[in-house]
């Protein structure tokens, strides 16, 4: 592989404990699986690799790491140089409702020593998921206070980690996927520059970019009209009904290859 295609790919962590929902969020923004069906997914073993397209020319190296116990200690014993050397992003998602929550941040905490000392200039993402079951009333309670927390155990990535509030069932699965994905593409401020430029030319008052095999906002150009439209989340409304354009078109032209038995 030249240095040219090594530029182009980026290697991406999913981590956190098993059961947190790492497999079902990766299958409904890279594999167009709806919520209801993840639920037949089975456990990570190990690690699973994808290698996804983006943007073209752009490859995603995610490898989905199996969250168990037995799977945790190996990436931090015999595996920790292959694993963490050369990391773009690292998305550690969280079960916001977990009650080893301690064990969780510890988990955590040793996964990002050892990314430190690989690849220091990852991007690290950690995404409290699962936030559907916390009571509406409580969830900005409970995610300042979590994030807080994790925040404090980041080590040399506590002041640049991100966090969000996930969870399948709405579009903040969207909003947290769009600010990874971002991250990884190496050409965003020129995209943005043309984008702004055909804006202007056509005289548009928003012109928003997405990616077509995710269906996620790439990037936007916003006129100051729509400052005060009170649709906040459009750009995550219109990914998810993208998506599902998506998913109908599939099952149309899978349809077109049933044939009746002729009599």
């Amino acid at each position: 592989m030249n240095r040219s295609q090594r530029q182009k790919q980026r290697k991406v962590l999913l981590m956190g404990k098993s059961g947190a929902g790492k497999s079902s969020m990766r299958s409904i923004v890279f594999s167009n699986y709806l919520p209801k069906d993840v639920r037949r997914l089975g456990a990570t073993i190990d690690v699973e690799h994808s290698n996804i397209r983006f943007m073209g020319n752009l490859m995603v190296n995610l490898w989905d790491c199996g969250g168990q116990d037995g799977f945790m200690e190996s990436y931090l014993t015999q595996q920790r140089e292959h694993v963490f050397a050369s990391v773009a992003v690292l998305i550690f998602v969280f079960d916001v409702e977990s009650r080893e929550f301690q064990a969780d941040i510890l988990n955590y905490s040793n996964i990002v020593r050892a990314l430190a000392e690989s690849s220091p200039n990852a991007k690290v993402f950690c995404l409290l998921h699962k936030m559907d079951l916390v009571l509406a009333k409580r969830r900005n309670h409970v995610f300042a206070e979590k994030a807080d927390y994790i925040r404090k155990a980041s080590d040399e990535f506590e002041s640049t980690v991100e966090f969000h509030a996930t969870s399948i069932w709405d579009q903040s699965l969207y909003r947290a996927w769009t600010q990874i994905i971002y991250q990884m593409i190496p050409n965003a401020s020129t995209i943005e520059s043309y984008l702004e430029r055909l804006a202007h030319i056509i005289s548009a008052r928003e012109l928003i970019l997405y990616e077509r095999t995710t269906c996620l906002m790439v990037t936007r150009v916003t006129g100051s009209a729509e400052g005060v439209n009170p649709f906040y989340d459009r750009y995550e409304r219109i990914s998810s009904m993208l998506k599902t354009n998506k998913q109908s078109l599939a099952c149309v032209q899978s349809l077109k290859f049933v044939r009746s038995p002729r009599h």
